[in-house]
């Protein structure tokens, strides 16, 4: 099952979620004690044909965190209502609004859609972008419920030193490269780090969400020169995020408050906390890699 869309429903409704599956190029599941778990390992959006009560005990169980978890949107019996229950901002609301077309009414009840805003998921995935500090996006959310909130494009070459209600969203990739570097470090062989790093793992550069590094090198001409080069986006974390990431690798970074800096600006800016590449030393360049 590798398939982007599942319908699940009970086996008196097949024809029925046949009839949707055809609509949105989905598989279709016989509901049965293990289909949503089979769901859940295989698919980003899932259709529960069947009682809101059912779809909520099966999926229960398997929810482990919105940005990892499927889209899941109930559809009753009577093909009326499709109710996003997980993932409205994650692909729910867009998923209900597509079974319209089948004349199925969506019910959308994320705050902001109801309000007539738009989130930041939203924004993110309308403009082909990912959310660098994803934990930012409840306030940012919340802030946008109350105001309109400003939001800026910066095009680049640039830095951006942003607060914990600012969301920063960067275009689609999937791994966090963390930085670390002595001061007065040439931009090539920075490039030439990360390149070496990249090769090892077996990463193509359009493949890198964003470069990560402490706020400490701000001021690093190479260090910025290379990103930019590289046609990455550089971000700069705080002390108290760094050293708020478990089990570094000792680093002489100690000597200037911090616990690291190439993973644990690489674990911060990831997606899913997993360390892809442990921090490898190149001359003057220390690079790490996650996920």
């Amino acid at each position: 099952m590798t398939g982007k869309t599942a319908v699940i429903a009970l086996e008196r409704f097949l024809p029925d979620a046949h009839r949707i599956a055809d609509s949105l190029g989905a598989d279709v599941i016989s509901y049965g004690p293990e289909a949503f778990r089979a769901a859940f390992t295989g698919y980003r959006r899932i259709v529960a044909l069947m009682s809101a009560g059912i779809a909520v005990r099966g999926i229960a169980p398997l929810l482990t965190d919105k940005w990892r978890d499927p889209a899941v949107v109930v559809v009753g019996p009577d093909l009326r209502y499709a109710v996003p229950v997980v993932g409205g901002h994650h692909g729910g609301n867009d998923l209900a609004r597509e079974l319209a077309l089948l004349g199925i009414k969506p019910v959308i009840t994320t705050a902001t859609e109801t309000r007539g805003k738009e989130s930041v998921e939203g924004i993110a995935a309308r403009s082909g972008c990912d959310i660098v500090n994803r934990d930012s996006t409840r306030a940012v959310n919340a802030a946008v419920l109350d105001a309109d909130v400003p939001l800026y494009a910066v095009t680049g070459p640039g830095i951006v030193v942003a607060g914990p209600g600012v969301s920063l969203l960067v275009r689609k990739g999937e791994y966090a490269v963390g930085v670390g570097c002595r001061k007065g470090v040439p931009a090539a062989d920075v490039a030439a780090a990360v390149g070496r790093a990249l090769q090892e793992v077996g990463i193509a550069p359009d493949e890198v969400l964003v470069y990560a590094t402490t706020v400490k090198k701000r001021g690093e001409a190479g260090l910025l020169r290379a990103v930019a080069d590289l046609g990455g986006n550089l971000v700069f974390l705080d002390d108290e995020m760094l050293n708020a990431q478990e089990g570094p690798t000792p680093s002489r970074a100690a000597l200037i408050g911090l616990a690291g800096v190439a993973e644990p600006s690489a674990l911060a800016a990831s997606k899913r906390k997993e360390l892809v590449l442990a921090k490898q030393a190149y001359g003057s360049v220390t690079v790490a890699i996650a996920r």
